[in-house]
C-alpha cells in the first residue's frame, strides 16, 4: 500500500473510529489529560501504549487501529539489545530519519552573536517524535524473540511495522500516525474538522522541521563574563556543562544542563537543556511533574533566567 492509500485509510478509520467512540470519548472541547503525571514516565503522555501504569488512567484502545500498543513503556524509545546503530543516543529503538532542520540562524537576527548548526543528538531523539516525520510507533525491536528490523534505523517500514506485531487488546494498528497535520492533530488540535475532533490540542508539541520559531538548539552556549547577558554553568565536565544548583557535583534531572558534542562546536543547548523526557517532580518525589517536561518549573520565567542575566 503507498502513502496516499495509506492516508486514506487513516482518515476513513479515523473518522469511522469517532463515530464509534462518540462524545463520552472525543469531545469537541479540550479534554484534560487522565494521567497522573507524577511518579514515573508510565505516568505521563510519554508512555505511548496509553495505559497508565500503577492503576487508572486512559485506556488508549481507542489508539489501537493508529498505534502499535507494544504493552512496554520504556520499548517506544530504548531497547537492551539491537539498538540503533546510527545514533549515539542511550539503548535507541526509534527510527531517525536523517532529516535536514531549517535552524534559527536562519533568520539573521542581530541578537545572535553564536554559531549554529544542525540539532546534535540530545534534540534529534525528541525530534524524532516532535518533529512530525515518523510515526510514533516506529521502532527497530518489538518487544519478543526475533522481532528486529535493522533496516528501520532510517526509513520507516511499514511492512514490518503492520506485521511483526499482534495487538492482543484490540484491533491490530493498520496506520501508524505521526505528531504531524493531518494525523494525530487530525482530531488533536482546535478545528479539526473531524467528528471528535477539539480533543486535547497537541499543535504546540508538533515542533516540525522549521525550528525557526522555537528556541535555538545546535547553538553554541556564549562565554560568560562582562557585558554579555549569560550565566556561567557552575559545572563543566568534558561532554556536559551544567547549573548545579544544589552543589552536590552531579547533573540532577531538575537542573538545566548544555552538551558538548565533541567536534570543536563546544558547549551547546539541545532540547534536553530545559526538557526531562522522563518528568521532573515540581516539589520533591510523589508530587505532580512540571508541565511539558521542564527540567525546572517556568514560574516567574525561572527556566530563561537558569541562563539568562535580564
Amino acid at each position: 500500500m503507498n502513502t496516499t492509500m495509506i492516508r486514506r485509510a487513516f482518515v476513513l478509520l479515523l473518522a469511522t473510529a469517532c463515530l464509534w467512540m462518540g462524545s463520552n470519548v472525543l469531545a469537541d472541547g479540550d479534554l484534560p489529560t487522565k494521567f497522573l503525571d507524577r511518579d514515573s514516565v508510565g505516568k505521563t503522555r510519554h508512555n505511548l501504549t496509553q495505559r497508565q501504569t500503577g492503576g487508572g488512567g486512559p485506556t488508549g484502545a481507542s489508539m489501537d487501529q493508529f498505534r502499535n500498543d507494544y504493552e512496554e513503556v520504556c520499548v517506544y524509545c530504548h531497547t537492551p539489545h539491537g539498538a540503533n546503530r546510527t545514533v549515539t543516543a542511550p539503548l535507541w529503538n526509534r527510527t531517525m530519519r536523517n532529516n535536514t532542520y531549517q535552524t534559527y540562524d536562519l533568520l539573521g537576527t542581530a541578537s545572535r552573536t553564536q554559531p549554529v548548526t544542525q540539532p546534535g543528538i540530545n534534540s534529534l531523539t525528541c525530534l524524532s517524535c516532535h518533529d512530525g516525520t515518523t510515526a510514533v510507533d516506529s521502532i527497530i525491536n518489538m518487544p519478543g524473540a526475533g522481532r528486529f528490523n535493522q533496516n528501520q534505523e532510517t526509513i520507516e517500514n511499514t511492512d514490518f511495522l503492520n506485521n511483526a506485531w499482534n495487538n492482543r487488546r484490540g484491533p491490530d494498528a493498520t496506520v501508524h500516525t505521526r505528531l504531524a497535520p493531518g494525523e494525530c492533530l487530525a482530531c488533536h488540535a482546535t478545528g479539526a474538522g473531524i467528528i471528535g475532533a477539539g480533543a486535547t490540542d497537541f499543535t504546540a508539541f508538533v515542533i516540525g522541521t522549521d525550528l525557526r520559531n522555537d528556541h535555538p538548539v545546535g547553538i553554541r552556549y556564549p562565554e560568560a563574563g562582562a557585558g554579555t547577558d549569560f550565566k556561567d554553568p557552575q559545572r563543566k565536565e568534558a561532554r556536559l556543562a551544567y547549573f548545579d544548583n544544589n552543589g552536590n557535583g552531579r547533573a540532577d534531572t531538575n537542573e538545566i544542563r548544555l552538551y558538548n558534542a565533541g567536534g570543536g562546536d563546544g558547549y551547546e543547548v539541545e532540547c534536553a537543556s530545559c526538557h526531562d523526557p522522563h518528568g521532573v517532580p515540581s516539589g520533591g518525589a510523589g508530587s505532580p511533574f512540571n508541565p511539558t517536561f521542564l527540567r525546572v518549573s517556568n514560574v516567574g520565567s525561572a527556566v530563561c533566567q537558569s541562563c539568562h542575566t535580564k
